[in-house]
């Protein structure tokens, strides 16, 4: 080995070993090249390089210039500048035309700069840069999605639409979402209203009668009081007298009418980061439709508990949920009629939004409060203003309704378990034997106890669940 071959490579911090070698560094750097046959150069990309031989060489070729180009600076330096990515090789020979070596010049892209810059902005994640022809490979692990988006988006201001992502996510990206639906519906009714009737007026055979709010008198066989003889009269009073030849009647309705209804969906559904879920517990209503050349085809509407969602796990545990999920049902009495066919309507509560939780918490992402008030009194004119007597000529209606929906969604990371620590609805219930059927006349059988079903089947479920309104 020549002593100005040593003194450059202690300036580089490089030690020489014996054989065929070829070492590389900045592009301010020396390098030696040995004798050989067969070494690799790694050039980057619109960057040069400067290589010297302890061997002089007298002919200099490279078998594309378009990937790189080289010229000589003395019998022992070259310089070499990299122009496009690629492979070529580059000859040296001395004097009598013997080879020196082939030098593989490998040109890629330059991501010095890119690892300073990744470092410095994901610090702590471990991402490997290679680079593939005019592009650049990431790989290894990082903690979350968008930390990979982050170094994805980097990767692209160096090598536009040229960036291979081989990365992986470490830690729980599985998200299983639970929604629950809670709804509450109260309405309540009351009438009050009179009818009058008066038969044999004057001893003209028929009757007069005056009624309201639907309630009819009318006359039944001679010498029989008035009675009613049609109308929904539940809740109603007849009372009836008789004058000389004259019969009158006097019907007094009163109804009060009070319902209440609760609705009750919990849909669950688990999804991988970043992937979308679907969900959908009912079914398919099925539709007319005209068509342009005169005929019908039928569409089908999906109808029932619906749920929609993309998770996408975010840094510390942080949960970002693109949701829409409705409970919808079918509703026959706002239905219509066309081309002779029934057609019923839907009655619908759905939400979509965008949110952001932590593992384990909850949003209540929709709510309505809706008090509908109706009250209505009909009378007969001038005969209702009468002061006492009135009130036989008129008749009031109340309504009111009142209706509250809760909407709340509940995130947690989960990882799968194992099989048998999991219990079904049906495991609970166990087919009787022939003599526990016909003599004892059980219906199902105990679980066996010890077993994970056993444990669910301990379970108090009695009480009230769901939201109650007061």
């Amino acid at each position: 080995m020549k002593i100005a071959g040593l003194i450059k490579a202690a300036l580089v911090g490089a030690v020489m070993v014996s054989g065929p070698v070829l070492t590389t560094a900045n592009a301010e750097t020396l390098q030696v090249v040995r004798n050989g046959t067969a070494r690799n150069l790694s050039v980057p990309m619109n960057r040069a390089i400067v290589v010297e031989s302890d061997t002089p060489f007298a002919e200099l070729s490279i078998a594309n210039p378009a990937i790189a180009d080289f010229s000589t600076l003395s019998d022992r330096t070259i310089y070499i500048l990299g122009k496009s990515p690629g492979r070529t090789t580059l000859t040296l020979l001395d004097e009598t035309g013997r080879l020196i070596t082939n030098v593989e010049v490998h040109v890629a892209a330059d991501v010095a700069e890119f690892k300073e810059r990744l470092q410095q902005i994901l610090p702590g994640e471990r991402i490997e840069v290679r680079t593939a022809n005019d592009g650049i490979v990431l790989s290894g692990t990082v903690s979350s999605i968008t930390r990979m988006d982050r170094a994805l988006d980097l990767a692209q201001r160096y090598a536009p639409e040229r960036v291979s992502n081989l990365m992986s996510v470490s830690g729980q990206q599985q998200v299983m979402l639970k929604v629950r639906f809670a709804e509450m519906q109260r309405s309540v009714s009351k009438q009050l209203s009179t009818s009058l009737a008066i038969d044999g007026l004057g001893g003209v055979s028929g009757g007069l009668g005056v009624g309201i709010a639907g309630a009819n008198l009318g006359s039944a066989a001679a010498g029989s009081q008035p009675a009613v003889i049609s109308g929904n009269n539940a809740g109603a009073a007849l009372i009836g007298f008789d004058i000389g030849s004259t019969q009158i009647g006097i019907l007094l309705q009163a109804l009060e009418t009070k319902g209440l209804v609760r609705t009750l969906a919990e849909p669950n559904l688990t999804a991988l980061s970043g992937q979308e879920a679907e969900f959908l517990a009912g079914g398919e209503y099925p539709v007319p439709v005209a068509q342009d050349n005169d005929t019908t085809s039928i569409e089908f509407k999906p109808f029932g508990i619906q749920l929609l969602f993309t998770p996408r796990v975010l840094d510390d545990d942080v949960i970002n949920l693109e949701l829409g999920t409705s409970v919808s049902s079918l509703d026959p009495g706002n239905g219509i009629v066309a081309d002779g066919f029934q057609i019923d309507a839907f009655r619908t509560r759905q939400a979509k939004t965008t949110i952001a939780l932590r593992d384990g918490q909850s949003f209540a992402i929709a709510g309505l409060l809706q008090d509908d008030f109706r009250d209505n009194n009909n009378q007969v004119p001038w005969l209702g203003d009468i002061p006492v007597l009135g009130s036989l000529f008129r008749s009031a209606d109340y309504q009111r309704s009142q209706s509250e929906l809760v909407i709340i969604v509940s995130a947690h990371l989960v990882s799968p378990t194992r099989g048998e620590a999991l219990a079904l609805p049906t495991d609970r219930v166990k087919l009787p034997s022939e003599a526990d059927l016909f003599w004892n006349g059980r219906v199902a059988r105990d679980v066996e106890p010890g077993s994970a079903t056993g444990e669910v089947a301990k379970q108090d479920f009695s009480g009230s669940y769901g939201y109650v309104m007061d």
